[in-house]
């Protein structure tokens, strides 16, 4: 305890008498989690910051610029502050503390310090400050105002004008009626700027909204960017694309999707730039082991901190593929070749060591987690982030997609260099992949890929579905055209537009859960233009419209069914949301940029030239351009040469549809939709006039809730639990009961990730087929509308193996410690470095069959959701004459902290065909992603004090499965 005030006490001496010594700040949801708010002297060891903060349930600590210190009311559960109230704070890491907010005003954070050992915190509402009348920011101008009507009736709109409407680059005012997320004035003013193209459709509020996504990625366009976790909280130059106005830093995905629906585009060589950035070999002096491939210098794509420590749980990194693709398309020739010699060489080691650690061989798919759901409990089953071993062994779409965009653009390349053994071996690979997803992943009767499989032991695909990965399997043809059809026509759309997930998760607050992403709404646009769905589109366009309109900003997401920036539930404060949420996130403003040029003028980048294919709607013509006879693209820049694109518009018809291309015209001479580079000169006048009305497709599924219901018609069960099972005999009794007060649910079981028995109600089922090794699941459904919960935690009949640390057969160089009051086994304690060594000899096994060999351990390297430091090993198994039977990558992600009802923590499985007889195992060492110069800086676990690979060891199963 001494120590703890001591050290305390040395860093309160640091705290900042003035702005410039910053030390400790108040980071939460209302900053983006940022340093903006630091804790300043204001009398003798107090500490105090004013920040506006806006309506809302805000998430937020007391922590470092490093997140080296955190401050917390309680370091075991979140605690909801009250105004005026005092609270001491713990001086170490807990769960987030939370304020509620009913109306925007100035809140007084104070730190008192005069007690070293128990600092405490009161925060006070400050005294509303009288304000005049606020004058019309368009006044003496000429108003062009979009009015769209809202969930319960009434109507916001939105108002735009130009002081210089004639101007070659204009400048707008752009207003709203609608109560913003973050606190400030109800309008914003930006211009257009040059470098950047412009359009001109006869309806200034349109254009305007083009200008608006132009200058917020000019506002994205930094030269240096910072995060808490990394360099000591201090900017690291990078002329890079920062990723929102609340995230300052650059990740893998964010960067990858922002920059294929748009931004490489308009910005390639910063694009290139952002890719480079998130590429890291080895750090100097990392004994690597010889399993692992690629080159020697280890170039690969980094995998972003997350869930369990980062990859391979996460393994999305390959969406980098998507930007390098587009990137590769659009920088000039001169910069093309060493960017496609870089990029070959990251994507094939990252292809190969992602092939080793997380390519599941008995369904050709790909393990880990869903590609930017990554917030476990918004969209897995509620028991997954304490048992991260079920998420990183199950398969999501999304994931599996990016792997095959990988796979292709790889295969290209190596062809380009002349490499065609490994372009024919990721060719094969890329066509293994497409028909695993489609066999493993296709549910035929909901007409719609599954988003997820359940785990190991289970791995049935789910009825769950998420509109970013169907999305992707229509844009990278994973999908063929009949199923792109019965995709589009099947996924809900609210009236504010297509959620993100479906069906919703219920208890959670709405972030990735209950929300619209902008991002995700501008790949739903692409693969309803590419199959030629209207209906679909023209939700896409309206949503896109009026996120960015009413809002000011192209924001990070919206809760899909009021399409509001914050759904204040006064009812259910637990459940406001989104929980985070920041104006001009990069992603959505490559959305919008993407919907314009690419959607709507037609004009995307091609390997050697430019594809033109607009996708003009006669909605979007009847309401957006009804006015215009021609609508135009002024000065696209791409490889140097100037485009100037004109859409002749046909009448507008009161039918629905989208128009054909007539003709196209380049420079006044006929031309083909896909123009060669060759073919253009230095300025480029194209003409394309669109022609008769298509019906398309007009297929769309519409729901309707209302958007505070914490249980209505778009919601999905809870996953129900299994009590426990009984063995009668050849029977299994698997007795059940709901997850919560699900009324009206009939329940499914699943044997070994196969449908045995459905409809039951709530109580047991008796399995007269059982096998000696089965393993069942249960799954709940709601009748009326057909919505299914996740998988339960599964229940295994075969026989286990349970071997302790203190068994005579383990071997370690590392001795086991006794129980303490934390845990409550004995343990091998840091066990990980890569010159330790772990063996378990003479497993006598009597009964063959095929077994699922884990360790059973902790990790507490850092949170279930943060960190680099997923414990990430290779496991042999060998007979009694040396011989290996099986090997592999296991991992150990972080698990929650240990108590008396923590769950048990097993590793991922390593699956072994074990005949009768006696078996060695033995562990040794693989790579996390702390391995990786990047993260050198990082504050965390892996980082500034060197690569971080440890975790306790409890001792080690072999369960006898069927699977």
């Amino acid at each position: 305890m001494m120590r703890r005030v001591l050290a305390l006490a040395a860093l309160l001496a640091c705290l900042p008498a003035a702005a410039q010594d910053k030390h400790l700040y108040v980071r939460g949801a209302f900053n983006g989690w940022g340093t903006d708010n630091a804790l300043t002297r204001k009398a003798d060891q107090v500490y105090e910051a004013d920040i506006l903060v806006g309506p809302g349930n805000h998430a937020f600590k007391v922590g470092s610029g490093d997140w080296s210190d955190e401050w917390v009311v309680d370091s075991t559960q979140s605690v909801t502050v009250a105004p005026d109230k005092p609270y001491r704070l713990e001086t170490r890491s807990g769960p987030e503390d939370y304020l509620f907010v009913r109306r925007t005003g100035t809140y007084r954070f104070t730190v008192d310090t005069r007690d070293p050992a128990a600092p405490q915190l009161r925060i006070v509402r400050l005294a509303d400050q009288a304000t005049a009348g606020a004058a019309d920011p368009h006044a003496g101008r000429p108003v062009v105002a979009l009015d769209w009507p809202t969930w319960d009736g009434r109507q916001e709109t939105a108002r735009f004008s130009s002081p210089d409407p004639q101007a070659r680059l204009r400048s707008y005012t752009h207003s709203s009626s609608m109560n913003l997320r973050d606190p400030g004035p109800q309008h914003v003013t930006y211009r257009e700027e040059a470098g950047l193209p412009r359009i001109r459709t006869g309806n200034l509020a349109f254009d305007a909204l083009f200008a608006l996504a132009g200058h917020e990625m000019r506002q994205d366009s930094v030269s240096q960017i910072r995060d808490g976790n990394y360099n000591g909280g201090a900017a690291i130059p990078c002329d890079c694309f920062a990723t929102g106005e609340k995230w300052h830093y650059v990740w893998t995905r964010d960067l990858s999707y922002a920059a294929d629906l748009g931004l490489a585009l308009l910005d390639p060589q910063r694009v290139r730039n952002s890719l480079d950035f998130k590429l890291s070999g080895w750090r100097a002096g990392v004994p690597i082991a010889p399993q692992i491939a690629g080159t020697k210098d280890g170039l690969q794509i980094v995998q972003d901190t997350g869930s369990g420590g980062s990859w391979p749980v996460s393994t999305d990194r390959m969406s980098w593929a998507f930007a390098a693709e587009e990137t590769l398309r659009t920088l000039p020739a001169s910069e093309r070749a060493a960017f496609a010699r870089r990029a070959l060489q990251a994507l094939s080691n990252t292809i190969e060591n992602d092939r080793i650690a997380a390519f599941d061989a008995q369904t050709g798919l790909y393990n880990g987690e869903q590609s930017f759901l990554d917030w476990r409990d918004q969209s897995y089953a509620a028991w997954m982030p304490t048992q991260l071993a079920a998420m990183s062994t199950s398969k999501s779409l999304s994931t599996n997609v990016t792997h095959y965009q990988a796979l292709t653009l790889a295969a290209r390349l190596a062809r380009e260099h002349k490499d065609a053994a490994r372009a024919q071996r990721y060719e094969g690979w890329a066509a293994q992949l497409k028909r695993a997803i489609n066999e493993q992943l296709w549910l035929k009767d909901a007409g719609m890929y599954s988003s997820l499989t359940a785990g190991y032991l289970d791995g049935a695909p789910l009825h769950k579905f998420d509109w970013l990965g169907l999305a992707l399997a229509i844009v990278t043809g994973v999908a063929d055209a009949d199923q792109a059809r019965s995709i589009l026509a099947h996924y809900p759309h609210g009236p504010m537009g297509a959620p993100v997930i479906w069906p919703q998760q219920p208890g959670m607050p709405v972030y990735h859960n209950r929300a619209i992403w902008p991002f995700v709404t501008g790949y739903g646009l692409r693969a309803a233009a590419q199959a030629g769905n209207v209906a679909v589109a023209d939700a896409a366009y309206a949503t896109l419209m009026r996120g960015a309109a009413l809002n000011l900003s192209n924001m990070e997401n919206l809760e899909w069914l009021s399409g509001q920036p914050l759904l204040l539930d006064e009812v259910n404060p637990s459940l406001i949301g989104p929980v985070i949420n920041s104006r001009r996130q990069l992603w959505s403003v490559g959305a919008y940029i993407g919907m314009v040029v690419t959607n709507v003028f037609g004009v995307s980048a091609r390997d050697d030239g430019i594809a033109l294919k607009p996708f003009v709607t006669a909605k979007l013509r009847r309401e957006y351009f009804g006015g215009a006879k021609e609508i135009a693209l002024q000065d696209l820049r791409l490889h140097g040469k100037r485009l100037d694109v004109r859409l002749r518009l046909p009448a507008a018809s009161r039918e629905d549809g989208y128009y054909a291309v007539e003709r196209i015209l380049l420079n006044g001479k006929p031309a083909q939709d896909t123009i060669r580079l060759r073919q253009l000169g230095e300025h480029n006048d194209i003409e394309i006039v669109l022609g008769s009305l298509q019906a398309g497709q007009q297929a769309i599924r519409r729901v309707q809730d209302d958007p505070y219901a914490a249980d209505g018609a778009t919601f999905g069960p809870r996953e129900p639990l299994i009590l426990g099972l009984a063995r009668d005999g050849g029977a299994v009794t698997v007795p059940f009961e709901p997850g919560g007060a699900e009324q009206g649910a009939v329940y499914s079981v699943y044997r070994d990730g196969k449908l045995a028995a459905d409809a039951l109600p709530a109580g047991e089922w008796r399995d007269t087929s059982a096998s000696a090794t089965a393993c069942y699941a249960m799954e709940a459904r709601f009748p009326a509308t057909g919505n299914r919960s996740h998988h339960s935690v599964p229940r295994c009949v075969g026989d286990n193996i349970e071997i302790p640390v203190t068994d005579p057969r383990i071997v370690s160089n590392i001795k086991p410690v006794a129980p303490d009051a934390q845990f409550t086994m004995p343990r091998i304690a840091g066990w990980g470095q890569p010159a330790d060594r772990f063996a378990v000899e003479r497993i006598e096994v009597g009964t063959p069959g095929r077994y699922q060999v884990q360790l059973r351990y902790h990790n507490a390297a850092n949170l279930v959701n943060l960190g680099i430091s997923n414990g990430v090993k290779w496991l042999t198994v060998k007979n009694a004459a040396g011989k290996t039977v099986a090997q592999g990558v296991i991992q150990m992600p972080h698990a929650p902290v240990a108590k008396a009802d923590t769950p048990v923590a097993y590793s991922t499985p390593l699956a072994a065909q074990l005949a009768k007889g006696s078996y060695r195992i033995e562990m040794s060492d693989f790579y996390n992603m702390s391995y990786l110069e990047s993260n050198s800086s990082f504050s965390g676990a892996g980082g500034a004090k060197g690569p971080y690979n440890r975790f306790d060891i409890m001792g080690i199963r072999l369960l006898r499965t069927s699977r």
